[in-house]
């Protein structure tokens, strides 16, 4: 049976297009009947790429979501750029001219090219601090109420964001893979973003975590609904030999997985086998927001997946 493409996102990062070739993809995408559209976040400098353009995450979501009319637009907000007053300020301005269209996804950021821009990295343990201390000030503000707070991180002196959203609320999207992280999905997110491939035996690991850090709150996990890109290739042949080093230049986050447990869950085959494989994956996983991973790709390659995925999805 076919999926419901409406929970289907479609993921463009890499800096891989310059502006008019995403504005196209994104268009593409909403008129095809995706869900959302994922772009590259807060990443300040791509290293080797260097002179490729890179566009600022924040700025390319807002612009993309006033440009169409339906489609959600997310990008990953990495909490040392952002001042916690200004990120709750920006998203509940974007929420009160844009309801529902954005996605906010937060993560604690791992990229060692943030220190050539002054930014404050810090090891894991700091990151994740800050992240919580972020997240608690953002839920807060967005609530209305006037915080003053004197962190590890977060420090606020009587901050009031106006306007506030709707209920007082924005959904948080939250990448996690380990306990410490998944402690702070458990506290603040809406949906897990699974920063994992779709591998049954780690996600359940990663899930048994984050439900052991729900019941300490006392919060039910099945509140909390799971996101995950799923990398997918278009191949009339039904495979291809460069698909597992494409995927590992992409993703270099889960170099200590072993190709044997990648290749298997790598979409990859003629139009209706890849979809098919996408259903499947993410069932496997929980995850009933899917995104088709599409980094890389140039754009017309983009433009013949999304048709295709659209078509048999």
């Amino acid at each position: 049976m076919a999926g419901e493409v409406g929970s289907l996102g479609a993921g463009f990062a890499w800096h891989t297009h310059r502006w008019k070739e995403l504005l196209d993809l994104v268009r593409r995408s909403e008129a095809l009947g995706f869900g959302a559209a994922w772009v590259d976040g807060d990443v300040s400098m791509l290293g080797r790429r260097s002179e490729a353009e890179v566009l600022d995450g924040w700025t390319t979501t807002t612009a993309l979501i006033a440009s169409t009319r339906r489609i959600a637009v997310g990008s990953m907000r990495l909490v040392h750029h952002w001042n916690a007053a200004r990120l709750a300020q920006a998203t509940a301005t974007v929420e009160r001219l844009f309801p529902g269209r954005q996605r906010v996804l937060v993560s604690a950021g791992d990229r060692p090219e943030d220190a050539h821009f002054g930014l404050p990295l810090g090891p894991p343990a700091e990151r994740v601090t800050r992240l919580d201390e972020t997240l608690a000030a953002v839920r807060a503000l967005w609530r209305g109420e006037t915080v003053s707070c004197a962190g590890e991180h977060v420090r606020l002196d009587a901050a009031r964001v106006r306007p506030t959203p709707p209920g007082g609320r924005i959904p948080l999207w939250v990448a996690a893979r380990r306990p410490r992280m998944l402690a702070v999905v458990a506290r603040h997110a809406d949906v897990w973003e699974v920063n994992l491939p779709p591998l049954p035996d780690r996600v359940e690991a990663a899930a048994e975590a984050l439900g052991t850090a729900c019941r300490t709150l006392g919060r039910d996990p099945a509140e909390i609904e799971r996101s995950m890109w799923i990398y997918a290739r278009i191949d009339p042949e039904g495979g291809s030999s460069g698909a597992l080093a494409e995927y590992r230049r992409l993703n270099p986050w889960f170099d200590a997985i072993p190709d044997r447990e990648i290749r298997p869950v790598l979409a990859i085959g003629p139009a209706d086998e890849c979809a098919a494989r996408l259903r499947e994956l993410a069932g496997s996983v929980g995850v009933g927001w899917p995104v088709v991973d599409l980094s890389g790709l140039d754009a017309a390659a983009s433009r013949r997946h999304l048709d295709a995925l659209a078509s048999n999805f």
